[in-house]
């Protein structure tokens, strides 16, 4: 059995005992890409993700491989990201251009990056709730 005859759906993840790490990590590039979600390390080897904990590894397949096609991966794979980004931006600009003349500056950038930081928060986090409803 080799890695790719794992039979994962784009969604699906699947839990691998720790005792085949060998086989696992043969030929898996360790990466930053992703989120760890708490795991020690994380690979990728095509389209696979894989998450390295203590006891085990949690495997899933992405649409698209963030290494070939970063916005793509975005798109496909990791909407909530793009969301939480564009509320961010979009918060803290309407948030900043209401209250610049009211107040100096540095209370305006305070403002504008704490609204930056909820919308962005709070965009990302529904976003991940509508998508994993969905699947």
């Amino acid at each position: 059995m080799q890695l790719l005859d794992l039979a994962i759906m784009p969604g699906d993840e699947i839990e691998v005992p720790k005792e085949l790490r060998e086989f696992m990590l043969e030929k898996a590039e360790e990466t930053i890409l992703g989120q760890k979600n708490g795991a020690d390390k994380q690979y990728r080897y095509g389209n696979l993700h894989i998450r390295e904990y203590g006891d085990k590894f949690l495997v899933h397949t992405d649409r698209v491989d963030p290494r070939k096609d970063p916005i793509g991966h975005l798109i496909r794979d990791a909407p909530e990201v793009l969301v939480g980004l564009a509320c961010a931006v979009f918060g803290g600009s309407q948030v900043a251009r209401k209250i610049l003349d009211k107040n100096s500056k540095k209370q305006s950038f305070a403002v504008s990056l704490m609204s930056s930081i909820i919308s962005g928060y709070v965009g990302y986090a529904a976003t991940k709730k509508i998508k994993n409803y969905l699947e």
